[in-house]
C-alpha cells in the first residue's frame, strides 16, 4: 500500500489570530511555521504533501522536503478534497490528513497501516486533528466547527470500517492562549513563545 501525509497549511501571515493577545504577528507566523515543521517531521518516511494557496507556504514546503499542492481560493474542505484526489491520480492508496498545528506530534506513520477510516479528535472532541482514509473513498470533508461528529457521520454513511483513536499528543492543537500555555507545549516551544515571555501585540 502506498501512503502519503497531506497537511493543509494556511498563510503564515494570517495564521493564529486568536493568539494575538500573547503573540504579535511576526511571532504568530513563526510559531505556525515551527508547528508545521514538527508535523512534517512526524511523517517520518512517508512522503509529505502540503495543500496551500500562499506563495510563502509553497516555498517553505519545498525547503522542508514536502511537495506543495497548489489549491487557490478553494477553502479548506475543497482544498483537502483536491489534495486527496491528486494523490489518488499519483498512485497513492491511502492518505493521512493532519492539521499543521500539532506541536506534540511525533509519528503519523502508523496511520498508513490501518484499514478503513481513522479519526483523531482534538481535546474538545469537536475538531478532527488527524483523518486517515483510502483515496478511493468518495469522502466529503467537513472541517470547521463540529467536524469530528460530521466526519463520524460521513464514515457511517459510506459504510466504511471506522477507528477512533485517542491520542493525547495529537489531540492537542494550538488555537488559543490557553492551548499555548499547556505545560507540555511550554516545555518545547521556542523561548519567544513561552507564555512568561510572550507579549501582547
Amino acid at each position: 500500500m502506498r501512503a502519503g501525509v497531506l497537511i493543509p497549511v494556511k498563510a503564515f501571515s494570517a495564521a493564529k489570530l486568536r493568539l494575538s493577545e500573547v503573540l504579535d504577528a511576526e511571532h504568530r507566523g513563526a510559531l505556525s511555521r515551527w508547528m508545521a515543521e514538527r508535523v512534517v517531521t512526524s511523517a517520518e518516511s512517508l512522503p509529505v504533501f502540503v495543500v496551500c494557496d500562499d506563495e510563502e507556504v509553497r516555498s517553505w514546503a519545498t525547503i522542508v522536503g514536502a511537495t506543495a499542492l497548489w489549491t487557490p481560493r478553494l477553502g479548506l474542505n475543497a482544498a483537502v478534497g483536491s489534495g486527496v484526489a491528486q494523490l489518488a491520480t499519483q498512485g497513492f492508496d491511502r492518505v493521512v490528513v493532519a492539521h499543521s498545528d500539532l506541536p506534540l506530534a511525533t509519528t503519523l506513520k502508523h496511520f498508513a497501516d490501518h484499514d478503513g477510516i481513522t479519526l483523531v479528535a482534538d481535546t474538545r472532541r469537536d475538531g478532527t486533528n488527524v483523518l486517515a482514509l483510502s483515496t478511493a473513498l468518495a469522502f466529503e470533508f467537513h472541517y470547521g466547527a463540529g467536524s469530528f461528529q460530521a466526519h463520524l457521520h460521513e464514515a457511517h454513511l459510506l459504510g466504511a470500517e471506522l477507528h477512533v483513536e485517542h491520542d493525547d499528543a495529537l489531540a492537542l492543537d494550538v488555537d488559543t492562549p490557553a492551548d499555548l500555555a499547556d505545560p507540555r507545549i511550554q516545555e518545547i516551544v521556542p523561548p519567544w513563545a513561552q507564555t512568561s515571555q510572550a507579549n501582547p501585540s
